[in-house]
């Protein structure tokens, strides 16, 4: 079913959404309680905090000493949510989500903030773009990647409502067009098309799904008609909404901010070579390190926008045509 009302509705960072959304799961269950790094606000834990201060924990830059708390908390009957920086709540933490959490199948749910370029200013160091590799790779984790701030409060409440096992939730810290509402379902493990059209699929994720929905809007202008597919949940992976895609368009793109290596794109090949290859483009980092700068002028420079997906679409579209 082609989801509707995807109109825009504004602008609002996906840590909002995420911060919202812990604050709503906390109150509808007691279970719930939150860790904190060192800096609350910067990934929108605040609102659990200043809800919940009795249920809320500050450790400090000590975010793998955090892991392991988390991991008693949950052994204990709690739902604990971490949240920091992707790249030090994905990767510093490492061991301690592999032994800890995932060989334990641990509830623990951990918050990657400041995914992708678009972080910006920060530069390489703070920009989270291996996470999804990283995170998919161990067995019991789930993944969730939502595209905009209301989908990211409808991630964490699933994340306790539909999942007893670690799951990791990604999001970033710029304003970002909000175009989906409150009330659209969000099931785990379950991607949701958002536009119908059978000469290409864009399968995208998080940030880039509107871009995606963008460059949708540039293609029709040229008389191609696309899908684009939002895959919020990474692991466990919808393959059926791909194959099915890749037998109704019989090309597929996929775009997100992420290295292309192991993240959506690599998930979604690895589908379709098991199933149903087709000609197929990536649009993400190209296997380099970000820079500093500002959010929309490195979203241009490493072709994120989409302009870029609509070219990468026009591209394999003529590979298709070629077979």
């Amino acid at each position: 079913m082609i989801q509707t009302d995807l109109t825009l509705k504004g602008h609002r960072p996906t840590r909002t959404g995420f911060g919202e959304g812990l604050r709503d799961i906390g109150s509808m269950d007691p279970r719930v309680v939150a860790i904190g790094a060192d800096i609350t606000n910067s990934v929108g834990m605040n609102f659990f905090r200043d809800a919940f201060p009795d249920r809320f924990f500050s450790f400090g830059i000590a975010e793998q000493n955090i892991m392991g708390v988390a991991a008693g908390l949950a052994l204990g009957g709690k739902v604990p949510f971490m949240a920091t920086y992707g790249v030090f709540s994905a990767m510093r933490t490492l061991d301690q989500i592999r032994v800890s959490v995932c060989y334990n199948n641990l509830n623990v749910k951990i918050g990657g903030a400041h995914a992708g370029i678009s972080v910006g200013p920060d530069g390489a160091t703070h920009q989270a773009l291996e996470d999804i590799a990283v995170m998919r790779v161990l067995p019991n984790m789930t993944i969730l990647s939502p595209c905009d701030a209301a989908q990211a409060r409808n991630a964490v409440i699933a994340a306790v409502q539909q999942v007893n096992g670690p799951v990791y939730i990604r999001f970033g810290r710029e304003s970002v067009p909000e175009f989906t509402t409150p009330d659209l379902e969000f099931k785990v493990g379950r991607a949701q098309l958002f536009r119908a059209g059978a000469d290409v699929a864009i399968i995208a994720t998080g940030h880039l799904v509107w871009e995606a929905l963008e460059a949708a809007e540039i293609l029709a202008e040229q008389g191609v008609q696309a899908s684009v597919v939002n895959m919020h949940t990474i692991k466990p992976l919808d393959e059926q909404m791909i194959i099915e895609m890749a037998g109704y368009t019989g090309a597929i793109v996929t775009a997100e901010e992420h290295q292309i290596i192991g993240g959506l794109g690599g998930a979604v090949a690895e589908c379709l070579v098991r199933n149903n290859p087709v000609p197929m483009a990536f649009i993400g980092m190209p296997d380099l390190f970000g820079e500093s700068g500002q959010p929309d002028e490195l979203m241009d420079k490493y072709k994120m926008k989409s302009r870029h997906i609509a070219g990468a679409a026009m591209e394999v579209i003529r590979r298709k045509k070629s077979i």
